[in-house]
């Protein structure tokens, strides 16, 4: 099969390193991919938002099957482009995939069908966040309507940053046209966790929980960023919690949702009230898509098939019991302005670790050398018999691999390890 991978990212890198490992698969290609990506699939110069361009190297290429990895191209529309040409592809229609692109859209669709979620409040003027914010109680919550790149929400610990930041969003646009409408909610107390579930229009597959750490620094601290690391193992949800999301969360959504296909993703927050819905994204998470395809035993492109061809309920996934943890190493000065073309070092000998793989997010690679090309650079991914031991092996890769600038945050996994003892 000839396979096509939408996407430049670490999440995009453990797909196609997933996807490399069966036989079936003959070429994979990925546009635009990354300075990893290139040693498993050939490099496709058009960018993830050219939906016509990618439409049109899917029908000269004869791909098979196309994977799309970020949020963006998915609420455009890709999905609903590729399938007027007749192509097979994995994931949402863009009228499926507001459940992500709009959070004004999302928020509505929790509370017309009873799905737990914080109470909100919508504002499409500055006078109208202003005045929500008065009457709030702190710490609050806000978010961008649209797409932002996980930037678009800030908690607010009291009145003078929230007020600064709908400002920002709605005045300044600092977001673009993504924060001219906001949802302002409540902060919810409790621990986060990320629950992901292949979905065919009909039936859907649960995979392993993951636990993402979305804070640039270490205790939870500082802005919001992509996600500065992930793990994922057994113990982050109870039996008792994981019922509580499939019967309240996932199945209410997808009967409403009719359908839907493709990943869905659920942000959570597990509250003293039990598990509600913070957000949904209508694809894998990234960093959380590391950990759990190094879970996943079955073949990826079988599910994925599955997904597409409606018939997901065939095959029992299995997953292995052990543990996944990632690392992310950033440039300085992420999620703001970074310097880029730093070389990195260390990547030879980061492949002879047992049980670990270094996946790729901004790289890039000229005359056999890697160079830093974005915010976050690498995800160091290692597997263990127990978390102890992914996180062991991924921080001792974390250390090895050098480039200028090079930060990470030392506290991967803490949280889950407290649990364990």
């Amino acid at each position: 099969m000839k396979i096509l991978i939408v996407g430049s990212g670490g999440r995009e890198h453990a797909v196609v390193d997933a996807l490399a490992q069966s036989p079936e698969v003959r070429k994979i290609y990925a546009a635009p991919g990354n300075g990893g990506i290139c040693e498993q699939a050939e490099l496709v110069s058009i960018d993830a938002n050219d939906l016509d361009g990618l439409a049109r190297f899917a029908t000269v290429e004869r791909i098979d099957l196309t994977f799309v990895g970020p949020e963006m191209p998915l609420g455009n529309g890709i999905v609903d482009a590729f399938r007027k040409r007749g192509h097979t592809i994995v994931g949402p229609t863009a009228d499926q995939a507001r459940l992500e692109s709009s959070k004004i859209f999302a928020k509505r669709f929790f509370k017309q069908n009873g799905i737990p979620t914080a109470e909100f409040a919508e504002a499409s003027t500055l006078a109208e966040a202003h005045d929500v914010l008065e009457r709030s109680k702190y710490p609050i919550v806000i978010k961008a309507d649209g797409l932002a790149a996980g930037k678009g929400v800030v908690i607010a610990e009291n009145p003078v940053d929230a007020h600064r930041t709908v400002q920002q969003f709605v005045e300044s646009r600092t977001l673009g046209e993504a924060g001219s409408r906001l949802v302002i909610e409540e902060f919810l107390e409790g621990e986060e966790a990320s629950f992901h579930v292949f979905a065919d229009g009909r039936y859907f597959q649960p995979m392993v929980a993951a636990q993402d750490h979305k804070r640039r620094f270490d205790a939870d601290t500082g802005p919001n960023t992509g996600g500065m690391g992930a793990y994922s193992v057994d113990t982050i949800l109870s039996k008792r919690q994981q019922d509580t999301i499939l019967s309240r969360i996932i199945k209410p959504t997808l009967e409403a949702a009719e359908s839907y296909s493709g990943i869905l993703y659920a942000g959570l927050m597990l509250t003293a009230e039990g598990p509600k819905l913070l957000e949904y994204n209508v694809r894998f998470g990234d960093p959380e898509t590391q950990v759990i395809l190094s879970r996943l035993k079955t073949n990826l492109l079988d599910v994925l098939i599955d997904t597409a061809e409606h018939r997901l309920p065939s095959r029992k996934l299995d997953w292995t019991p052990d543990a996944a943890a990632t690392v992310v190493l950033v440039s300085r000065g992420y999620p703001g302005k970074v310097e880029t073309g730093k070389q990195v070092f260390g990547l030879e000998e980061a492949k002879r670790i047992e049980g670990v793989k270094v996946y790729h997010a901004g790289t890039r690679c000229e005359d056999g050398k890697v160079y830093t090309a974005g915010g976050r650079v690498l995800n160091v991914t290692a597997r263990g018999s127990t978390l102890a031991e992914a996180l062991e092996r991924a921080y001792f890769v974390a250390q090895m691999i050098k480039f200028e600038g090079k930060d990470y945050r030392k506290d991967i996994g803490k949280k889950g390890l407290a649990k364990q003892r």
